[in-house]
């Protein structure tokens, strides 16, 4: 039978089909249950994934073409670039190790929260034994400050309640009781009669069966989806089609190369070391370094606004994130109850329930509910009323009473559901009319409207008492309705302001709660979102994934959704190509926090939502966000602009390399030459982190696209062949140029154009009119001038460099002019879209 089965069965059958009872197992029979279903722990211990991770990282399509460079640097002296593209690959490699750790330690953190010990019922007696021993089938104890050590099924309860907030998020307490008949059709975390593991008890006392323990348990599944490897997010997906598509173009030129060399008969070490030459001077072997010091400037710019970013691939994810979802208590509200109004017994403004109802929140000694807090918080208790006695709450009245005395009056005052409090009043009002049929009904419609309205509502009702030594339930007769109570849980100032601002910025709210649908709709309301057409977590289960993906892109609330449908929606969501961010702060967020794009907790979330979470907000302000999404499509933005250069003049030389390589009886360019050509022009990139970006770029989400980057590859790359080409005809032509000479004047023309290009692509606009920033326009010049000096300067002769004509110099200011001035027209084609 599975575990389905058993919770849909009342407790003589479910009893039965444990083989266990009221007296509990036997020690042997725990003993031979513990061998069969394992240690009762969320999650197994297993061994660290520190290993596997790092060697997934290194076979990586970008990690390897690095690498490979990183030998031929070394392997053809160049020691400076090697050093520099080996620092790049193990910053990146620590980056990954840190990640692992931290999602090794979210688990272990839950397994914190687990209680180490329990007290179980074994042969006929009470005993502590290790929470992770407990088997199904154990009968437990449970009091008040207890951690409940697995999922089980209440037999016995006096005034039980449970703080099970960390799993749903509802931030009230919650009344447990024993139901020996089959349970209703509702979510298991909504099961009055049953209790769950980690939760904890606030008062009264039960014995319970445990039916679920370890990784069966709902804490247990949380701890397994926090414990896998996240899904991968759009920056982990860009950045390995972006490898996949460099390591084909290299392979597919070094061959061609290779095989150019071997029919026109040059030296074969000399065309393999050349077509070896070409592959590094392909590799994007500063992408990890600006891409780091992009992504941790914004990071930077964040930790001033109060905003710990763990993750450095956060920030370009909450550029890429079209679909941001959340949860409601602490993140869109305050997660403190708080009273809203104080109403009549029929709707009219009145003070009156209030100033009962901080009477009997001041002298009541039963569980304090935040609403006790808030009602306190509101309103002082009136002086001089001493407590005389107290009838508790119990689940079958539903309302708690004080009995206090002024002189020689004394006052029943009563609050609680309003179900049980209308059931024992006679009359309403000041005064004390009385509440008949239809005036019971009116107070009804009352009660309903605040339900509606997202209000949690307590009913509050008086009647003077004659002194007498006890008092008790019988006592709670002929009330006077003073009216109701209702309580919200408000908003975060200024959060309706933010999704407004995310909104005209592409990016879609959705509400993925574990409360009910009239507090979701209400809280959607006030921070003026439309919630449409409310999904329920009980609908979900009839729904496929591939029909959630649909149905969750049309739909803008969730209510009363578990963890684990929390997740199914966000990975639907994710299979229908949406960057998706989370925004949550307990036990039951971790694993969306864990599978979304981005998530995002706040700094008095619980451990383990914050170790799942790359970005913390402190002090809940929501403001930030847009704030993050904005720095996140800047570095973005600075990122596309050093992957297109890269790629189009880099693909470009290379073109002009092989090309040439087939009609030259000598190499174009000796490859110490076309390594430090490539060192110079990433060295003027460097400064691309600091651009500006443009403000068209960041109004709207922001994707890798490897279509576009290899389109502007394949049409801005042969501008560049083609102006290269036209620097061999005037070489050869009209300045008869020797090798060296060849060499020296392709090497200047080649770094100028492709390094000055950066003018005219880093911007999708007019270059005119988008300035660059003043670090990236002197390294770009600064390089320029470098490559033009190179060859009049001692190390001439070591680089193989000759002194260049000036009738060059004109040729080449002549060629570099024309040159941007094309690309602009190209590229105003291809990169259209990035205006829009």
């Amino acid at each position: 039978m599975t575990a389905g089965d058993l919770d849909r069965l009342s407790v003589g059958d479910l009893l039965g089909a444990l083989a266990t009872g009221a007296g509990g197992l036997g020690e042997a029979e725990a003993s031979g249950r513990l061998r069969r279903v394992g240690p009762n722990e969320p999650i197994a211990r297993p061994a660290s994934q520190l290993a596997r991770r790092m060697l997934a990282f290194a076979a990586s399509p970008l990690v390897l073409i690095l690498l490979a460079a990183c030998v031929v640097s070394a392997a053809l002296g160049d020691a400076a670039n090697a050093t520099i593209i080996a620092s790049m690959v193990v910053l990146s490699g620590a980056l990954t190790l840190v990640q692992t750790y931290r999602s090794e330690r979210a688990a272990e953190e839950l397994r914190g929260l687990v209680a180490p010990t329990a007290t179980v019922l074994r042969d006929g007696a009470w005993s502590e034994v290790p929470q992770r021993d407990l088997v199904p089938g154990d009968v437990i104890r449970l009091g008040a400050g207890d951690l409940v050590p697995a999922d089980a099924r209440i037999l016995d309860e006096r005034d039980l309640h449970v703080q099970q907030a960390a799993l749903t998020g509802e931030s009230l307490p919650v009344e447990k009781e024993a139901r020996p008949d089959a349970p209703p059709d509702v979510p298991l975390a909504e099961r009055e009669d049953m209790v769950f593991l980690g939760t904890s008890v606030l008062s009264g006392t039960a014995t319970a069966v445990v039916v679920r323990t370890g990784r069966g348990t709902i804490f247990g599944d949380v701890s397994r989806q926090l414990a896998a490897r996240p899904p991968e997010t759009e920056f982990e997906r860009g950045a390995r089609l972006f490898g996949l598509l460099i390591m084909r173009t290299i392979f597919f030129l070094v061959l061609f190369v290779v095989l150019v060399g071997i029919v026109a008969r040059h030296d074969p070490f000399e065309s393999l070391l050349f077509g070896i030459a070409l592959a590094v001077g392909l590799t994007p072997e500063f992408l990890p370094m600006i891409t780091t010091v992009t992504l941790g400037a914004g990071a930077l710019r964040m930790a001033k606004r109060g905003v710990i970013v763990k993750d450095l691939s956060a920030i370009e994810n909450f550029g890429s994130m079209d679909i941001l979802c959340s949860d409601k208590t602490n993140t869109l509200t305050t997660g403190e109850m708080r009273v809203d109004r104080s109403l009549g017994p029929f709707g009219d403004p009145s003070r009156d329930a209030l100033r009962l109802a901080a009477l009997n929140s001041a002298f009541q000694t039963g569980v304090r509910s935040p609403l006790d807090a808030a009602i306190l918080d509101r309103e002082a208790a009136e002086a001089g009323w001493t407590k005389v006695d107290e009838v508790p709450f119990d689940f079958v009245r539903r309302r708690l009473s004080v009995i206090v005395a002024r002189g020689a009056q004394r006052l029943l005052v009563t609050k609680g559901a309003p179900e049980g409090v209308l059931e024992v009043c006679t009359s309403a009002g000041e005064g004390d009319a009385p509440l008949g049929a239809s005036e019971r009904a009116r107070a009804l419609a009352v009660f309903e409207r605040l339900s509606g309205d997202g209000c949690r509502v307590l009913a509050v009702a008086a009647r003077p008492v004659p002194l007498q030594a006890r008092y008790g339930p019988e006592d709670e007769t002929a009330l006077s309705l003073a009216g109701f109570v209702a309580f919200l849980d408000p908003p975060l100032e200024g959060v309706g302001a933010v999704l407004a601002s995310l909104r005209r910025d592409g990016i879609e709210f959705k509400v993925l709660t574990g409360d009910n649908e009239r507090v979701a709709r209400h809280v959607c309301e006030a921070i003026g979102m439309d919630p449409g057409a409310i999904v329920l977590g009980s609908d979900l289960a009839r729904v496929s994934d591939a029909a959630l993906g649909a149905l969750a892109e049309r739909t803008a609330v969730f209510a009363r959704v578990s963890p684990e449908q929390k997740s199914r929606i966000l990975l639907a969501l994710k299979r229908r190509g949406h960057v998706v961010g989370y925004l949550g702060d307990g036990v039951n967020d971790a694993p969306s926090l864990h599978i979304a794009d981005v998530g995002v907790s706040v700094t008095d979330g619980v451990d383990v939502a914050r170790d799942a979470a790359s970005v913390i907000l402190h002090e809940g302000r929501l403001d930030v966000i847009h704030e993050g999404v904005i720095d996140g499509r800047k570095a973005f933005g600075n990122v596309v602009k050093y992957l297109l250069m890269g790629t189009s003049s880099n693909f470009g030389n290379m073109l002009s390399m092989a090309a040439a390589s087939v009609f030259l009886p000598f190499l174009p360019m000796l490859p110490r030459q076309i390594l430090l050509n490539n060192f110079l022009y990433d060295l003027a990139q460097i400064t691309i982190p600091t651009d500006n970006v443009d403000v068209t770029f960041t109004r709207k989400p922001r994707r890798w696209d490897i279509r576009m980057i290899q389109r502007f590859m394949i049409l801005i790359g042969p501008i560049s062949s083609a102006y290269d080409l036209l620097t061999f005809v005037v070489l050869l032509t009209f300045l008869d140029a020797s090798p060296p000479l060849f060499q020296t004047g392709w090497f200047v023309e080649s770094l100028a154009t492709q390094t000055l290009v950066i003018f005219v692509i880093r911007t999708a606009g007019d270059p005119w009119r988008s300035r660059p920033s003043l670090p990236l326009a002197v390294s770009a010049v600064g390089v320029v001038a470098a490559g033009i000096v190179l060859p009049f300067t001692p190390a001439a002769a070591v680089l193989g460099f000759v002194a260049l004509p000036a009738a060059y110099f004109a040729f080449l200011a002549a060629a570099a002019l024309t040159y941007l001035g094309v690309v602009e027209v190209v590229k105003r084609r291809v990169m259209g879209g990035l205006i829009a």
